[in-house]
């Protein structure tokens, strides 16, 4: 049977840090309840269409999934389990703040089936903390990070963030040293990007924002440090111990199929890749009513898939077969693009192993630049114009 994803929006946080523009509301508990009927209602009638597949990973993101309450979450994920033919091995995720963690939520959500917990930490500093509109402090993170424990969570994620405002190698380099004190089976490291119509976007000048090198000094310092830790680099990203890659955003950067439920959230499912409007209150009256509630849709080309595998593959340390993309893509030629790769070896930045070329860790602080003239390369041999685009959920570094 074929597999697929389940992702699962949450669009509600106790208040909106200074840098996120994912889709989520502040104060808005007298949506919570009409939210989870209709979530409901959607898996029901989504499930009888996919019954063919196989549910191996389930992935509740937000805002802050756990601000829901272990009840409602429960009911969610006893739905999913119940309409959806879910492996008995599946990877079932959910995101928490810190502040929203305690010890008996956990210990409800561990026993409804979720088996993975991803924690924001983002610095250890609670003054930078503060600065960047996190409302918890580093000692609710060791707090929530013990519950998780004793709650019986044997996978837990955390996120940091390095290039955020006033943070300095030696403050990064404590952050990082930390969260090895506490040794989560999976870590991921985003760089600070300032997004348009955040608050942090619109405050940038005054802001001490560290440099570009002292960004990629920061970020080289935590692949060495985490590697000589023992944690494996699967993804720009993304570091985990053995065993502990996360399946779940592994779907999206190997093109598979995923879908996708609540405002804002994005599937791509048979061909074609969709998301929902980013309105809760018009998700909701949509499912009752039989309304609207895509915003977008496209079927995707296979060129366009081409050029995914080529941008999303690059940013993983498996890199790109040149056998699969001629013969998957129905590639007439590969050199194009391997000439750019191989004028990239002298300046360490690839590499090529077999079959596979990849990235190394240099050449990760610089991919966007790589992977553009690679694209580039492919699409003026092929004569494409449309590239496509990709994203998804549950990865916050896509």
């Amino acid at each position: 049977m074929n597999e697929l994803g389940v992702y699962v929006h949450i669009p509600f946080c106790k208040s909106k840090c200074a840098y996120c523009d994912f889709y989520s509301l502040a104060d808005s508990q007298a949506l919570m309840n009409p939210y989870v009927k209709a979530l409901c209602a959607h898996f029901k009638e989504s499930a009888r269409f996919d019954k063919k597949y196989t549910v191996d990973t389930v992935y509740f993101g937000g805002g802050t999934p756990t601000l829901l309450g272990a009840r409602r979450l429960a009911r969610l994920i006893k739905e999913i389990l119940r309409d959806f033919n879910v492996a008995r091995t599946a990877e079932i995720t959910i995101e928490a703040n810190p502040d929203s963690a305690d010890r008996r939520t956990l210990k409800k959500l561990r026993r409804a089936g979720f088996n993975r917990l991803s924690l924001g930490m983002q610095s250890h500093d609670n003054e930078i903390l503060k600065a960047i509109g996190r409302v918890h402090t580093f000692e609710d993170v060791t707090a929530a990070y013990e519950n998780a424990r004793r709650a019986g969570f044997s996978n837990i994620s955390l996120d940091i963030i390095y290039g955020l405002p006033s943070q300095t190698q030696e403050n990064w380099n404590e952050t990082l040293q930390k969260v090895l004190e506490m040794r989560p089976e999976h870590i991921s490291c985003y760089g600070l990007k300032l997004e348009e119509n955040t608050p942090m976007y619109d405050a940038r000048e005054g802001l001490e924002i560290p440099g570009d090198d002292l960004q990629a000094c920061m970020y080289m310092s935590a692949a060495e440090l985490l590697k000589q830790a023992g944690y494996e680099q699967y993804e720009i990203s993304n570091f985990a111990l053995p065993g502990f890659f996360s399946r779940h955003n592994m779907k999206y950067w190997t093109l598979e199929q995923y879908v996708g439920f609540g405002p804002g959230a994005h599937s791509d499912f048979a061909g074609l890749r969709y998301s929902y409007m980013k309105d809760v209150a018009g998700y909701i009256d949509g499912i009752f009513t039989g309304g609207a509630t895509i915003d977008e849709k496209e079927e995707i080309p296979l060129a366009a898939r081409a050029d995914e595998y080529l941008m999303l593959g690059l940013r993983t340390v498996d890199g790109i077969s040149t056998n699969k993309y001629m013969r998957t893509f129905h590639a007439t030629s590969f050199e194009p693009i391997e000439q750019v790769l191989e004028s990239l070896v002298k300046y360490g930045y690839t590499q090529r192993v077999g079959d596979r070329w990849r990235l190394t860790e240099k050449g990760f602080l610089v991919s966007n630049q790589i992977i553009g003239k690679i694209l580039d390369a492919a699409d003026n041999y092929s004569g494409k114009k449309d590239t496509g685009g990709s994203g998804g959920q549950g990865s916050k570094g896509l």
